[in-house]
């Protein structure tokens, strides 16, 4: 089992990463104690994972709730189906919430306990790439609304991350390449190490080599934790983990919530965030292709929908990077070598939006 740490004083976890977690009786131990649990999870992973969850939590009481699969559950309305679960059960401050699932069942069940008696512990256990390698680490808990995605939320970390990889052999193919542009944004943002890596082996990632696998969960956590470790609440250098995100939430807005996945929106929003750089003299053009190439490679979209420039314009204004007006973007300078900036002339992005949405 791999143990990492994110550090973060008194708020400090482990995040734990191996094979068979689901099945390791006392992984849990120290963090539930015999506390209340509740366990958040969605119909699909409630018939594979939650038996042998249940099994591994021992001298508690235990209730669950399902959510509808999918990103448009993340709402107001199902944030409050949690509440009345919590009321109904009577669970106290010292209950315990445990998230089972993708990014979608972890950040409305982390904003849940963030907000149920204004603040309750709780623990991710991620079971798809995405969520192993991002959403489950560093507190970010959120639900959408209809002006835009993950407006509503609150920092909150959890007690620990508990990722099973076995749990990737059950994804459908389209969740494990949207969980690999998350990889690919690590690399760009910061290890072109790891970006040369994947351009190599992305082939026995599709495959699902296990050790390839847990190689890219480990370092794309490990790329998190310090990050999150030196800007908890994104003040700084933890904006650059928004790489391509201002492009992907307002694809995922204006294309309709759960039409496309997370994954698939950010790396169309990345290969838009490249085209952009090198557009401002940032990025080198070969630079731009190569990105695009390693996407099309792990079978992930290179360009948006169909969107209306204004419209897309206007999503992308409600992004919570933007200060005083300006939408701040993260931008390539190299694979590798990414900054956040409003520092652009404000023309080229409306030229490069009525390019991109005009075929």
């Amino acid at each position: 089992m791999i143990n990492l740490n994110v550090a973060l004083g008194q708020r400090s976890y482990p995040i734990l990463i191996g094979s068979g977690l689901l099945h390791r009786q006392g992984v849990l131990d120290t963090f539930i104690n015999g506390r209340d649990v509740l366990i958040v999870t969605n119909d699909h992973l409630a018939m594979l994972y939650l038996e042998p969850l249940q099994k591994l939590i021992t001298g508690s009481r235990i209730e669950k709730i399902i959510l509808p699969d999918g990103e448009a559950s993340k709402t107001p309305d199902t944030l409050m189906t949690i509440f009345d679960a919590l009321v109904e059960y009577r669970y106290a401050r010292d209950c315990v919430l445990l998230a089972l699932g993708g990014g979608v069942v972890g950040d409305i069940c982390g904003f849940a306990a963030a907000s149920w008696q204004r603040g309750v512990d709780f623990i991710q256990v991620p079971t798809t790439l995405l969520a192993q390698v991002d959403s489950s680490v560093g507190g970010k808990t959120a639900v959408n609304h209809p002006g835009g995605k993950n407006l509503i939320g609150a920092f909150h970390q959890p007690l620990c991350v508990l990722s099973d990889t076995d749990t990737l052999y059950t994804l459908p193919d389209r969740e494990l390449s949207a969980g690999l542009a998350e990889v690919v944004k690590y690399g760009l943002l910061g290890d072109a190490e790891l970006f040369e890596w994947l351009e190599r082996e992305h082939a026995g990632l599709l495959k699902r080599d296990a050790e390839r696998l847990q190689h890219i969960v480990r370092r794309s956590c490990e790329i998190k934790a310090q990050v999150v470790a030196a800007d908890e609440q994104e003040r700084g250098q933890r904006a650059l983990l928004n790489l391509g995100h201002t492009f992907g939430h307002a694809i995922e807005r204006c294309a309709g919530y759960g039409e496309w996945l997370h994954g698939e929106a950010i790396a169309a929003g990345m290969c838009m965030a490249a085209a952009f750089s090198a557009r401002i003299g940032w990025l080198d053009a070969a630079d731009v292709e190569r990105i695009k190439v390693l996407f099309i490679r792990l079978n992930l979209p290179v360009e948006p929908p169909q969107i209306d420039p204004g419209k897309f314009l206007a999503a992308m204004s409600l992004d919570k990077k933007v200060m005083a007006g300006e939408i701040r973007l993260v931008l390539l300078r190299s694979i590798g070598d990414a900054a956040v900036t409003a520092d652009y002339p404000s023309h080229e992005l409306v030229d490069l939006l009525s390019e991109q949405f005009i075929h």
